[in-house]
């Protein structure tokens, strides 16, 4: 499995974890607060898991850009590349 397959197929556990959601609402290009139904409470749990896995702190000016699930898996892949 290919690392982007396991940065993929941890955000999608983590997702369904935290929030309870199913593999048909998790697509690449499902959007977090309008699809999805995050607040930002919801965000800052979601980094924090997130950076966990990563090792290294999601700086908040990474993620104010994050829109779509496939940009979660872009910024999480950015910064296991830079850890």
């Amino acid at each position: 499995m290919s690392k982007e397959n396991d940065i993929q197929l941890h955000i999608r556990q983590t997702l369904k974890e935290l929030f309870g959601f199913t593999d048909e609402q998790i697509t690449p290009e499902a959007r977090l607060y309008e699809d999805l139904g995050l607040d930002s409470i919801d965000a800052i749990d979601l980094v924090v898991r997130l950076g966990e896995y990563a090792g290294k702190r999601i700086e908040g000016d990474a993620f104010r850009k994050v829109r779509t699930v496939q940009d979660l898996y872009d910024t999480v892949a950015v910064v296991l590349e830079a850890a």
